[in-house]
């Protein structure tokens, strides 16, 4: 799983240091004259041209100059906000251009700031794979003739290849976020349903502290009015204890506290006024930098790195937890609840890493029973407050072996929360596996959480499922995956269970989207094909509803080929699709968890043959691209007032379609690139395949520049914005004329 570590603010600690690791020589990029052209290119629809200048001591002309002079429109205007809200790809993109002194330049940042943000913004350097490439300070030097002449060879391929040109949007980038925040033109209608809560997070949620930062606000009022019409009935936020109540061991840390508390009232009534509960998400105590158990020994528990954990066996830790949610929960009555990790995500309670051996009071007691105190410990809070706070416990990361004991410790207020889909046992292309998390391919619910859910109903607790209904990381880059046939069955297949609530996803899958939509329809007793039927006509008109179910329909029969592992949606490059570059040889790089693919196909692929797995993405491609076709017949023929709303369907569809086709195309390239027999049939498919990544490249920049919604999701923000797109174009050609000369 992936979290956002502190949305609700940064734990404030001495400072930190900036992570070290491997320093690998960066990637090469010889389809740019150089480190500078690059860092340009890649910055030119993100970073303001005077920006740039700073970092590499230039002038604002100059970066101008050197942009135009590849062919690149512009600059764009970029805004203060879309700047605020890109740093996660500005990093990604700078990673291997730039040393640490420069990206913290580029970013405004300071050192603490910029090591806070890889520990701490969702895992962030784990993303870039746990080390930093090797660079020399860029400084600006005007380009030489060589780098003036490949320079103007670029601008012609450019001219040639994408003849509109390249730089400006006719739709600027998180425009999205204007749109979900104005006021939607129907209502919500109530849903009569015993299925409550039905929550999920912010589809542009900002890193942050958005408690503190009223400009970072991830539920302003039009976007709660438009999930509301979806039929959510609840939204969450990451909780940090210390930041929204008073830390007993160091005050200080806890500064700004009663504004937060404060803004989070005025966030529960506003959310009210819709219909909607605010949830925060606890993963708690949160461990502590090393240097504070200097003066703290006695509250010492595991060791990882430079950080160690509140020991839940120490009563003073456990009282610390129980006031600090009562505190809360008194503080804001209308609050809706808590969502509690155990174990997995940040290191909390000693056995929450599954270390607790090393605790010498944890490792005297079951793993089951420290979880059992920390969830007793928010359960009394709550009571304490005399509160109405539903309490979820969610059995994520809990080994079998715990679960059983687990559940029986939750106090009886408590509800259990599964991952639906867990263990479900998959077969693709001949491959038999089980489903982990995170799909949508396969529909639950899976063995997993149907046993803790008869575990928790015979204690009488109430039982809620997670899902992903909209995205999940087999795709995450689209506003939502249109396998909403998939998603219905999924909603009808749980509602047949009589479970309490949903949990509609993770930190994706939060778009107002016909998924969520048709959960609100099933949930409210209807069956699968009347429910899709009801989403088609009520969004594209009655003349486009059935072409529209048609399309949902096929597009779901090909994503139920998806190759599922674990190993897939975290290593493939199924967010970045065709932006990921292609090499002539082995970077020798591994890919990264939802983050830089490189071209570790042995990663992508997990426990499928290469051959299954490009083949299998080749089948999920089809079956998006015929659901494609049909929704753009279905525009042809919708009436006026629709016909923008299918369009944009097809277009989610199509650039679907193409991130699984590159993928595939990619695998394909990368095998046979590293095959022995280097024949003529050999060299004659590889050039087959770089030409079919250019057309797929450009086929998705003519997407992207239209919709901003391609490509973003919350955590990672913008995974590639069509200057990429432009550059894998240039990338491709590049290795065409390798291969010739070859």
């Amino acid at each position: 799983m992936i979290a956002i570590i502190s949305l609700l603010g940064a734990l404030a600690m001495p400072t930190l240091d900036l992570p070290t690791g491997p320093t690998p020589d960066p990637v090469p990029i010889p389809h740019f004259p150089d480190r500078l052209h690059a860092f340009v290119w890649r910055n030119w629809q993100l970073v303001p041209a005077e920006r740039m200048a700073r970092v590499v001591g230039a002038h604002s002309a100059d970066i101008v100059a050197l942009g135009r002079s590849m062919g690149l429109q512009g600059p764009p205007r970029i805004s203060a906000d879309q700047f605020r809200r890109s740093h996660v790809t500005i990093i990604r993109r700078n990673w291997h251009l730039l040393p640490y002194e420069q990206l913290m330049d580029l970013l405004g940042w300071t050192r603490e700031e910029l090591a806070f943000a890889l520990r701490e913004d969702d895992f962030l350097y784990v993303k870039l794979g746990n080390l930093k490439p090797r660079c020399d300070r860029l400084v600006y030097a005007p380009p030489n003739s060589d780098a003036r002449r490949r320079a103007a060879h670029i601008a012609a391929i450019i001219k040639e290849e994408l003849p509109a040109g390249v730089g400006a949007t006719r739709e600027p980038l998180f425009r999205f976020v204007r749109q979900l925040s104005s006021k939607p033109a129907t209502p919500a209608s109530p849903v009569s349903t015993n299925m409550s809560p039905r929550f999920c997070y912010s589809y542009f949620g900002l890193y942050g502290d958005p408690l503190l930062d009223p400009k970072s606000d991830p539920y302003p009022e039009g976007y709660l009015a438009r999930l509301a019409a979806a039929g959510v009935d609840g939204v969450w936020l990451q909780g940090v204890l210390s930041k929204l109540t008073l830390f007993p061991w160091q005050p200080e840390l806890s500064e700004g506290y009663e504004k937060r508390i404060a803004n989070l009232r005025r966030l529960v009534a506003r959310a009210k006024r819709h219909g909607i509960k605010v949830f925060l998400y606890l993963n708690e105590p949160r461990a502590m930098p090393n240097r504070f158990f200097a003066d703290h020994p006695e509250l010492r528990g595991v060791t990882e790195g430079d950080f160690t954990t509140l020991c839940t066996s120490v009563a003073e830790v456990r009282s610390y937890l129980v006031n600090a949610v009562a505190a809360i929960s008194r503080a804001v009555p209308d609050l809706g609840g808590f969502f509690t990790i155990t174990a997995s995500e940040n290191l909390t309670n000693c056995w929450s890493h599954f270390g607790g051996a090393a605790c010498p009071r944890c490792s005297q007691r079951p793993a089951a029973d420290v979880i059992t105190d920390v969830n007793r410990a928010f359960a009394e809070g709550v009571r304490a407050a005399n509160g109405k706070q539903m309490l979820i416990a969610w059995d994520w990361g809990w080994p079998d072996e715990w679960a059983e004991d687990a559940i029986h410790g939750l106090p009886q207020e408590c509800a259990l929360m599964s991952v639906s889909e867990w263990d479900l046992p998959i077969n693709r292309g001949g491959i038999a596996t089980s489903v982990g998390e995170y799909s949508l391919s396969a529909v639950g619910p899976g063995p997993r959480a149907r046993r803790h859910w008869e575990i928790a109903r015979r204690r009488g607790l109430r039982t809620l499922a997670k899902i992903q209904a909209a995205a999940t990381w087999e795709m995450s880059a689209m506003p939502y995956v249109p396998a909403v046939r998939l998603t219905a069955q999924h909603a009808a297949n749980l509602r047949s269970l009589d479970l309490s609530g949903l949990m509609l996803g993770w930190t994706l899958g939060g778009y107002p989207s016909p998924n969520l939509d048709v959960v609100r329809e099933v949930a409210s007793g209807k069956g699968v094909d009347e429910a899709l039927e009801a989403v088609a006509r009520a969004r594209y008109g009655p003349v486009a509803a059935a072409p529209v179910v048609a399309a949902w329909s096929a597009i779901s029969e090909g994503f139920a080929e998806f190759p599922y592992h674990v190993g897939v949606v975290y290593t493939a490059p199924l967010q970045a699709g065709p932006s990921n570059l292609l090499f002539a040889k082995p970077t020798g790089y591994r890919a990264t968890m939802v983050g830089i693919g490189y071209d570790d196909l042995n990663s992508w692929r997990a426990v499928y043959p290469p051959e299954v797995f490009y083949r299998q993405l080749r089948k999920v491609a089809d079956g998006f691209t015929q659901g494609a076709r049909i929704l753009r017949g279905a525009a042809q023929e919708a009436d006026q007032t629709h016909r923008g709303a299918v369009e944009a369907e097809a277009r989610v569809a199509e650039a679907s379609a193409l991130h699984f086709r590159s993928v595939a195309a990619q695998s394909e390239f990368i095998l046979l690139r590293s095959g022995a027999n280097a024949t003529e049939s050999v060299h004659r498919r590889l050039r087959e395949l770089l030409f079919e990544e250019k057309s797929i490249a450009k086929e998705l920049y003519n997407l992207q520049i239209q919709d901003s919604r391609i490509g973003f999701e919350a955590t990672n923000q913008y995974y590639y914005v069509p200057c990429d797109l432009a550059e894998k174009v240039l990338n491709c050609r590049w290795l065409l004329g390798d291969i010739e000369i070859r």
